[in-house]
């Protein structure tokens, strides 16, 4: 179980380095500051209806949520220096939320109409 978790850590950071930046620069500041012309409804509604398109936005939030989900349980476990089974409660919450992320931004994604 630990190398998928390790994996699913990785991918985030790769996902949350390479392309959320790029997301969060477009749709955070250029398109609200009027640096470039946003994009209208219809043109991102039917970008966002493919399903190629679907698939990378789940990329782009299930990644990442694991990814902080990792991140977390191990900075909380080394500050309070939880070792063994006391980790676990720690472990089914971090991963828990991030499950629970996963599925709404599926169940979203899936019934986007």
């Amino acid at each position: 179980m630990t190398p998928f978790l390790w994996f699913l850590f990785g991918g985030g950071g790769m996902v949350s380095a390479l392309l959320l930046p790029v997301h969060v620069l477009l749709f955070g500041l250029a398109f609200p500051l009027g640096w470039f012309e946003a994009p209208s409804y219809e043109s991102l509604h039917g970008l966002v209806t493919h399903p190629v398109t679907r698939l990378y936005l789940f990329v782009l939030i299930f990644l990442p949520l694991f990814h902080a989900a990792h991140r977390f349980l191990y900075t909380v476990c080394d500050l309070l220096q939880v070792h063994g089974s006391r980790r676990t409660p720690i472990a089914v919450v971090c991963y828990g939320a991030a499950l629970l992320g996963t599925a709404v931004a599926a169940y979203t994604l899936l019934t986007i109409a």
